[in-house]
Order: C-alpha cells, then structure tokens, then sequence
C-alpha cells in the first residue's frame, strides 16, 4: 500500500481509526487548534498545534498561526469530515463569535462575525481557496470535499488580505497530491434519502510530477413539504469535479494548477409563517423558489525559494452563471415574484515576497501586490400578480378618495360647518355622485445591470524582535477600488379610475436609464505585540488593526423605486411617461450608494499550553468600532425590496475562550469553546412607513441584528482499541454546539432565543474499511435560524425557516 499521509508522519504507527480520532475530537469545538499526539508511548499528554503537524504553504504570514497576534479556528480536514460538515455554514457553528445560518439557498452567503456581517452586497469575511479569493459573494457558500484543512481568522485581516476581510477571513486547502497517494471512495446514506459520494485519485508521477482527480455528489429530499404545490421546500442535489496538477522541476520551483466545478440546484428559500407566539408554520407558497448555480474556479500558482526570499504568484479565473426564482410574498397567494440572473466573469492576481530568514536575526518582512477585476452582468425581472394589483389599486383608490375628502370638506367649513359636519357631507356628497373606484393593472418591471468592480493593493508587514521573548508586528495596506452601475429598467401601469360617475384610463410609465461609479481609497494598518511566556510556545499578545467593506450599488431596489414613481404619479389624466431630469438621477444615485464600512479593532488575548501540554487554551478579549455600517433592511416604502444602507455607527464588544485536552492515554480527548458579542447601533436612525405615513425611528442602543449574543460548543470522544484482525478500534463520541439570543430585525421586536443542537457518532475501524454511524440534532429542536419581516401583501407580516429536523445516517469510506 502506498505511503498515504506523508504530512502525517507523527500517527505513522497507528491504526488510521486512531489518527482520525485524536482529529474528530478537536474539531467539534469553535477553536479546535490542536491535535494529540501520541507518537511517543510513554508520553500520555502531548499536545501539538494543528498547523504544526498539517503543513500548508502560506504565502504571506511568517509564523504558525498559535504565535501570531489573532484570535483563530483550525481544522483538520478529518475534523471537518468527523462533524458531517459539508460546508461553511454548518462548520461555523464550531467557531466562537461566527455564524452562517443554514437558511435560503446556495445563493445566500451571510456571516456574522463579533458583530459585522450583511446578507447582501459586500461580504464581511473573505473566503481563500489554496490561496485564491472567491470574488463573488455568490459563490461563498460552496461544497466541502476531500480538504487538507481550515483556518478561520477573527478580527480584521485587511493589512495581508485587503477590502472585505473586515471581520476575518476563512481559508480553505485541499489534499496535496504531492504528500497524499492513492484512491479513497465513499459513500453515505441517511434520513429523508440523504445521499452522498466521493471518489478520489491521488499518483504521484514522480518527484516532479504528481495529479489528484475528484468527484463529489450530496442530495436530499427535504425536510419541509409544501401544501400548495405537494413539493419539497428545500430538495437539493449538487455535484462537481476538481482537477489538480503539480509541477516541483527542483527544490526551489513549485507550480500548481486547479480548475474546481460545481454545479447546484435546489428549491430555495423555504420561509414559513411565523406567528406572535413564535411558532413557524410549514413553508406554503403557490410557486416553488428554486435556485440554480454553475461555479468555476481556476488558479495557476507558481512559488519560488529563492536565497534570501519566497516568491508567489497567484493567478485565477472565477466564471459564475446562476438563475434564482424566489416567491416573494412567502404565501400561496400571487403578489410578487422575482427572477434573477447573474452572469459573472473575475480575474485576480496576486504576487507575494516574504523573507526565508530573519534580517540580522531580528527583521522578517513580507509585500505584495492584488489586482483584481471583476465583470458582473445581473438581469431581473419582478412580476407584479394580480394580487399585487388590488393592493395597488386600492392604495391609489384611498389616496384619491382621501384628497377629495379633504379638499370638499374645506370647502364646506369655509362656509362655517364644523371639521366633523364638513367631512361627513364630502364623503355622503362623494356617494351619491358615484364614488371612488380604481383598477390597477402593474406590468412587469425588468432590468439590466452591469456592475463591474476593481480593486488594486499593496501591502507590507514586519515582524521585529525586540527582545528574546519580544515580536513586534506592524503593517499596512493601501487598497484601491472603483465600483460602477449601469442600469436600464422600465414599468409601466394601466389604471381604469372611475370619480363620481366619470370614467377614464390611463397607462402611466417609466424608464431609467443611467451610469455612475465611485472609488475610494483607503489605508488599513494593523499594530501587534506578542510576547513569549515560555519555551512551550505560550504567549500573550495584543493588536490594533483596521477593516474595511467596499462600497457599491443595491440594485435589488429598483422595483421600489419604479412603483413609487408610478403611484406619484397615478393622478395623470391620459397616458403619461414620467419623465427624469438630472436632478431625478442624482436623487436614484444617492438612494442606491452605499458607503464603504470600517471598524477598528482593539483586542488583547492568549495562547497557552498548560499541565505540561496536556490542555491548551486560547483566550481574546476585543472592542470594535464599526462606523457607516451597512444593514440590509427592507425598503422604507412598501417593504417587498431589499436595499443595503448605512446605519451610522456601532459598537461590538466580547471574549472568546477555547479549551481542548486528552486524558486516559488518549483514549478520551475533549473540547469546549464560547463565545460573546454585545454588538449595539451608537448611531442610527431610519424612515420607517407605518399607517400611510413616514416615521423616523431612532435605533441607538438597540442591538444589530443576526448577531447571537452567545456561541458554544463542547464535545467528547473516546477510542477503545480492539485486538481482532477485523475489527481494529471503536470510537463513541458526542458533542454539542449552541447560539442565542439572535435579533431578528434593528428594531428588537423578534428574536430567538438560546438554543442548542446535540450530535453522537459510533464508528468502526476495520482498517481499509470503515463505518460511521452518525446524527445530528438529535433533540429534534425546532428553532428558528432565519426570519425576515415583509409587507409585500399590504400587511406587515414574518417568516422564518426553522431548523432541519432530527437526521440519522451512515458513511461507509474505503481505501483502495
């Protein structure tokens, strides 16, 4: 059998069940850094760090991540496989102060990190794959497979990674064909006809050459039946492919190239009703949300060692094609629909010099340079229902009826009737004349958006020894980046109005047309300190450091815009076209802009090895300002849009601690983590429509909404070898993670509260072969993990999409 983990020399003499356990356990916990190793028999309590015994290369950073002054998460590609994680959003939930709901569709990427995160728009966390960026956000919540490891950063990383690491950074290696050889299959099945397979080749040519081939497939049925329609909310099937190839000619070159496809399509969005008391009602539409996405991701990277420095080059193409149909009313009633098509084309490259050693032996300094341009074409098209055109109709019908009123009613005081008297013979005059009545009919509203992006930095960081135990860390960026729209969009609404026995028609009309962009630049330095508390890699350490979230244009408002216009505008006796002067795009400009968001982040914590390495501890204490921090919130007027906004400013503060050890010769290893964030609005006030009228709300104090206050994790695990030929060992384990209580609107008025998820595993190691048994919520908890406000029927109304029910399963895995 071929040498399958070469960069897991340590384990070499145990059985594979065993390595992957010491790996299982630390895992299940937010910050599971460490892993056991039990190379030496005598010594029961060794513990290493993760990324100490997994080596990737990293292109930028000088020291392992444990000695560097960050708050992080790392994962080994068997812990990520242990936890049944099949992407970021499930992984999450073992990570302090970090959340990415299991909500909506492959398209939805949210994360939350101490406070910072959007739904739309601009990302807060940025996202590497073997060091290459995923430039669109769409494309952020993609399949786990086959992976070496994960590294989740908390804080701002701007200094090293630019724009859009505002609140970390997550990244992703794959297995390296040059250390990893051989065929590995798997296969798994579970409750509501859970099905999963990979298959994987790894050959090493020969020293210079190696090439890895995979494939992956995961579907389920659902979990949520529709009333209406008789489908499954939330049915999804997915599948992909990676190539990889690797070229080492001598010690000092390496050059890898990748190419990654996946493609998903899945029914999307299963929101139910949710009701005062907080339960959700079954998703119940009269059309299916679906969503459809083709994802390529390709990369050439090359590395150079040269005598006194390392030199990478990263080169990627990233190609996303996808189509989203969402039933925006959430009901089975026909008010709205939208479709949406994006079409996205992105290069990036990125070069990178750090020093191979330090400069006289107290100087260890990395640079670089990103360019990264991004082609982004969106086509929407939202179709008006025919409930829609009641509720229209009847808006404008009140609007008339109501200015009639009043104006009949002047009349008859100023001939000396009193306020009540004159209102009631207007409306009794109005009556007998006819009345009021008005039919809408709202075409279709499409549009055509292109919004290209680019962005350029430079960056540098040194890391200085100012004492034996003493590290300085300072570095800055300048980033650059320019932002465009432009837009062609038109509606148009048919209107039959009949006032006191007249009747008349009328089609009123708009069209937009327009181009803008804007740019800015910004510089984003970081200040650390690290000072080493003893031999065994202990340290304390504290940093300051800048973050930053691009501006852009929220083109999912433009539907609102258009109907405000139309029903300014509904009085107009004949056909009109509602014309636009430069004014008018200037006020459409400034009502799609959005700033750029930055936070400072002040945070001061620890690494530590305790009891002879035995436990190992991470602790971080931060404040962060937050300043032009963007939401997403529905739009002000009729509240069936979403459009991104900045909510002034805010403050997030919290702790973060981890713990994670192994006792009775290993057999048993343990992990617990929490995390807190009290992230509130300093300053923010918004125009909220209520009862036909506009008020301003003021939000300050008021927590920021999608934020848990609270995250924990803990989970325990114990091996028992077996002397048989078949049977080589038993692991039972269990674990559990949970977060709360998460504010639902800026408002406060919904929330849910603390809750938490229970998971258990068995598996059996047979050598070549092994069994997982597993499950996951096994309380069977119903919480809710998104819920959304909209009054895209007339009335305010919530939806929420709870939790995925009690699963059961089995993974089989061989080695070939």
């Amino acid at each position: 059998m071929k040498n399958r983990e070469q960069q897991h020399t340590p384990f070499s003499t145990l059985p594979l069940r065993h390595r992957a356990v010491a790996a299982l356990a630390l895992a299940l916990a937010a910050s599971a850094t460490a892993e056991a190793d039990v190379t030496n028999p005598a010594d029961t309590s060794l513990v290493r760090d993760l990324d100490e015994m997994i080596v990737v290369s990293q292109p930028k950073e000088q020291y392992r991540m444990r000695q560097q002054p960050v708050s992080s998460s790392m994962f080994s590609g068997r812990q990520v496989e242990a936890l049944g994680a099949s992407d970021l959003r499930e992984l999450s939930a073992f990570v302090p102060n970090f959340t990415m709901p299991v909500y909506g569709s492959r398209y939805t990427s949210s994360m939350y990190v101490r406070g910072i995160g959007s739904r739309v728009s601009s990302p807060a966390v940025g996202i590497y794959v073997d060091g290459v960026p995923l430039m669109s956000k769409s494309a952020f919540n993609h399949h786990f497979y086959n992976l070496l490891r994960v590294d989740v950063l908390r804080g701002p990383q701007a200094t090293l990674y630019g724009l859009n690491s505002e609140g970390g950074l997550v990244r992703l290696y794959t297995r390296d064909p040059m250390a990893y050889q051989g065929t590995d299959l798997k296969v798994g099945v579970g409750s509501h006809l859970r099905r999963n397979a990979e298959v994987a080749h790894y050959h090493k040519v020969n020293s210079q050459w190696a090439y890895s081939v995979e494939g992956f497939y995961d579907g389920h049925n659902g979990f949520y039946k529709n009333p209406t329609t008789g489908e499954r909310a939330d049915r999804s099937n997915e599948a992909g492919g990676r190539l990889k190839l690797v070229w080492q000619p001598s010690e000092r070159w390496d050059v890898r190239y990748v190419a990654d496809y996946q493609y998903v399509r899945q029914n999307a969005f299963p929101y139910g009703l949710l009701d005062d008391a907080g339960h959700t009602a079954p998703p119940n539409t009269n059309r299916q949300s679906n969503y459809r996405r083709n994802l390529l991701t390709t990369s050439l990277s090359v590395g150079f060692k040269a005598n006194a420095f390392d030199l990478t080059s990263t080169t990627s193409y990233q190609y996303v094609k996808d189509y989203m149909l969402m039933d925006i009313d959430y009901l089975p009633a026909d008010f709205l629909r939208m479709e949406e098509r994006q079409f996205q084309n992105a290069m990036t490259q990125e070069i990178a010099l750090k020093s191979r050693r330090p400069v006289a032996d107290r100087w260890r300094w990395t640079l670089g340079a990103f360019a990264g341009f991004t082609w982004l074409k969106t086509g929407s098209l939202v179709h008006f229902d025919p409930g829609m055109d009641t509720f229209l109709g009847n808006t404008v019908q009140g609007a008339m009826y109501n200015a009639m009123v009043s104006s009949m009613a002047g009349r008859f005081m100023a001939n000396g009737m009193t306020a009540d008297a004159a209102t009631a013979m207007a409306k009794a005059t109005i009556e007998r004349a006819g009345g009021v009545s008005v039919s809408a009919d709202m075409r279709d509203v499409p549009g055509s958006y292109h919004t290209p992006t680019y962005n350029l930095g430079v960056f540098h960081e040194s890391n200085i020894v100012v004492t034996p135990r003493l590290t300085a860390t300072v570095g800055l960026r300048y980033d650059w980046s320019k932002v465009a729209i432009s837009y062609d969009t038109h509606a148009a609404m048919q209107m039959l109005v009949s006032v006191m026995g007249r009747e008349m028609g009328a089609t009123i009309s708009s069209a937009l047309r327009d181009e803008r962009h804007n740019q800015w630049g910004k510089l984003l330095p970081k200040v650390g300190l690290t000072y080493r508390l003893d031999e065994e890699g202990s340290n304390v350490y504290a940093v300051v450091s800048k973050g930053y979230r691009a501006g852009g244009y929220n083109i999912q408002m433009f539907s609102d815009i258009m109907q405000v216009e139309l029903e300014a505008n509904s009085s107009q006796r004949g056909d009109y076209d509602v014309p636009h002067t430069k004014a008018d795009y200037d006020r459409i400009a400034h009502s799609i802009a959005y700033k750029p968001e930055t936070s400072w982040n002040y945070e001061v914590g620890a690494h530590a090895n305790l009891f002879g390495g035995s436990v190992q501890a991470d602790l971080s204490a931060f404040f962060m300002r937050i300043r032009n921090q963007q939401l997403s919130v529905m739009a002000s007027r009729y509240g069936f849009g979403r459009t991104m906004t900045n909510a002034g400013k805010s403050n997030s503060c919290g702790v973060e601690v981890a713990l994670r050890g192994s006792a009775l010769a290993d057999r048993l290893a343990w992990t617990a983590s929490y995390g807190y964030t009290r992230a509130v609005f300093k300053e923010y006030k918004d125009s909220v429509s209520a009862a036909g009228a506009v008020a301003v709300t003021d939000y300050e104090g008021r927590r920021v909404p999608f934020v848990p206050e609270h995250t924990v994790a803990a989970s325990a695990n114990y091996t028992l070898p077996v002397a048989s030929p078949w049977l080589h060992g038993v692991t039972v384990g269990a674990d559990v993670s949970g977060q709360g209580k998460t504010y639902w609107d800026e408002a406060n008025t919904k929330s849910q509260r603390f809750y938490a998820v229970v998971g258990a595993h068995l598996a059996f190691d047979m050598g070549r072969v092994e069994v997982d048994l597993w499950g996951r919520n096994l309380t069977n908890n119903r919480h809710q993990v998104f819920a959304v406000n909209s009054g895209a029927t007339g009335s305010n109304l919530w939806f929420a999409q709870r939790a995925n029910p009690i699963q059961v399963g089995v993974d089989l895995k061989w080695k070939l």
